[in-house]
């Protein structure tokens, strides 16, 4: 799935490092990219002739994340546009996404609140960021973004509705994966 099935605007005139990471966000977009080889030889092939750190950093820098694919194999994505954070596997779901926030919910949950429609989740001192990271993948419904803190989260949601639904199913996540544990 390499360079036949890239839109045929992929050339890019400018070489700069901006125009670089145009080129590798249409790439991800349309190929299944499983390593970051397989990737600079699609960018040489545009005329993007990187080292592997700089396709690090930029990797890096555009927040690329490595999923599992259902039928197996991982393959970079990147955040949907308007939605930091937000990641999904080219025509998947975000069914990865719920499963990495009920494992980070499971070992770094300490406690959950509502206030005015806001979700409040408490953390360990240093996890905040990570589990923040976790429900903006999860794309909940009601969810307007997470404000992340050493060890709090702030989440604003869409309606008072929702912060209550939110805090439920998380705090749900947790509850459930303690079921799953009692003999």
């Amino acid at each position: 799935m390499e360079s036949s099935s890239l839109p045929p605007d992929l050339g890019v005139a400018a070489r700069t490092p901006a125009a670089r990471r145009q080129c590798i966000a249409r790439l991800i977009a349309h190929t299944h990219i499983h390593s970051q080889d397989q990737l600079r030889r699609l960018l040489s092939a545009q005329g993007f002739e990187v080292t592997q750190g700089t396709l690090s950093r930029d990797l890096k820098m555009m927040r690329a994340t490595k999923i599992h694919l259902p039928g197996g194999g991982r393959v970079y994505v990147l955040p949907e546009a308007g939605a930091p954070g937000q990641s999904r596997p080219p025509g998947g779901s975000t069914g990865w996404a719920n499963q990495r926030l009920a494992r980070l919910v499971e070992q770094f949950l300490v406690s959950v609140k509502t206030a005015h429609g806001d979700v409040v989740l408490q953390t360990p001192p240093g996890a905040a960021q990570l589990l923040a990271s976790a429900v903006d993948d999860a794309m909940l419904p009601g969810v307007l973004g997470t404000i992340a803190g050493d060890d709090t989260i702030l989440v604003p949601t869409t309606s008072e509705t929702a912060g209550v639904q939110i805090a439920r199913y998380i705090a749900s996540l947790a509850d459930s994966l303690k079921d799953e544990r009692r003999p």
